[in-house]
């Protein structure tokens, strides 16, 4: 909380909305859409930045993976974002999309994109149609907090600005990519409030690893692709993923590593370490790489009967020299057993500001089913809470860009419900 200090004073006549990402923009829409005067205020000098960036590569808006499976990405979160899909799931998001003149296709992985990959359209239009519609844009307004009589405080270019409103939305996004806006410094404001925090962890992220510096220096930026990954279940079965990685000079990334990287960072803070393992040849069984590493070397260089043999080259040849001792490289089963199952120790996920999204955040014990705070300051109004900031993860491919915009749509509408009732009493 801070002290009482000379601001300019604005009192609102509906919804505040405390961040212009996916989830404080639908909150926004939703609001409009019921008639509720809204005011929206964005820390940087527009609005959906992290949208524009996470687009760069091609807008991977959701995913056609239908649904109960759909849930179960968000793990341990599944029963409650199943809730907020049941208002808007992927496909009320790609109608959505249509309705902003943006039709989509589904690519491999039944990821879904733009039909021109791209974010800026999107956005553009939808930020058209909000100001159009009477959302009213306040940027450079970075909140930093409630006043001790429960006003949202907003430092400006001109000054620091005191905003009462008869209800909240949050969204103020979690840890990850901090020079965009979402930088967790809303954490222990919150706290304070008595809104129960998890702390923010990196997630879909990359991992340090145990390597040597050989691998460290002359294979950094390398791709592992196609590779299987590997690993024992928590109910000790064994179990595998294909995809694609790549070395760093810290260690491994990539969205294979991203899909794993929840269950490898609570190992890491479990045990001290991850262990994982890769099939550095998945087209090819033990016993035919045995069978080709078997033949005879005769001039060729060791490197270059392994490339023969196998197809290895590069970074999975080097990989391969990790494990098995030089002396050892001429046994066909000791190198085919590290082909089919490269063995890697992690030892630390990379820092959060790296991470592509962030775990933790406004645990939803704290809130009710329509993302309202149990606990908020004194004088504050209903305060709701939307988006990444809330503690629930998710792989890439769409799943956390759903997630954001169905919770807006949820926290919007109990906004909504709120102001109604401060009207009707």
């Amino acid at each position: 909380m801070h002290a009482m200090t000379h601001a300019t004073d604005i009192a609102l006549p509906g919804l505040a909305i405390v961040g212009g990402g996916p989830a404080g923009l639908m909150a926004a829409e939703v609001a409009r859409a019921h008639g509720i005067e809204v005011d929206l205020f964005e820390a940087k000098g527009s609005v959906g930045r992290k949208f524009l960036v996470a687009g760069k590569g091609g807008l991977n808006l959701t995913h056609a993976e239908p649904r109960p499976g759909f849930d179960a990405r968000y793990r341990e979160r599944a029963a409650e974002v199943g809730r907020w899909l049941d208002a808007f799931d992927g496909d009320a998001l790609r109608e959505w999309a249509r309705g902003l003149g943006v039709d989509t296709y589904v690519g491999t992985s039944d990821r879904v994109f733009p039909l021109d990959r791209k974010a800026a359209p999107l956005l553009r239009g939808w930020v058209r149609r909000l100001r159009a519609d009477g959302v009213r844009m306040h940027v450079l307004h970075r909140w930093s907090g409630w006043s001790d009589d429960g006003a949202l405080l907003f430092d400006t270019p001109q000054g620091r600005v005191r905003v009462r409103a008869g209800a909240t939305v949050l969204a103020l996004g979690g840890g990850s990519w901090p020079e965009l806006g979402s930088d967790g410094a809303w954490v222990p404001w919150l706290r304070a409030a008595g809104i129960d925090v998890a702390p923010l962890l990196p997630s879909n992220c990359g991992f340090d690893m145990a390597m040597s510096e050989v691998l460290r220096t002359r294979y950094a930026g390398e791709p592992l692709k196609p590779v299987v990954a590997q690993w024992t279940d928590d109910d000790g079965a064994p179990r595998a993923l294909q995809g694609e990685c790549v070395l760093t000079a810290h260690g491994i990334e990539g969205s294979l590593v991203y899909a794993l990287s929840a269950m490898l960072r609570e190992r890491i803070a479990r045990d001290g370490e991850a262990r994982l393992a890769l099939d550095l040849a998945p087209g090819r069984t033990q016993a035919r790489l045995v069978a080709d590493l078997s033949r005879p070397r005769g001039s060729r260089t060791r490197s270059e009967h392994l490339r023969r043999a196998t197809g290895l080259d590069g970074a999975k040849a080097a990989l391969v020299r990790e494990v098995v001792a030089a002396e050892a490289m001429d046994d066909a089963h000791a190198v085919a057993t590290a082909i089919k199952c490269c063995p890697l120790r992690l030892l630390a996920p990379r820092p959060i500001a790296e991470a592509i999204s962030s775990s933790g955040g406004v645990r939803l014990e704290a809130l009710t089913q329509d993302l309202r705070a149990s606990h908020a300051p004194p004088g504050a109004g209903a305060v709701f809470c939307a988006g990444e900031m809330l503690d629930w993860e998710a792989p890439t491919g769409g799943y956390l860009l759903t997630a954001c915009f169905a919770s807006g749509l949820v926290a919007g509408r109990g906004a909504v419900e709120a102001l109604r009732g401060l009207r009707d009493s």
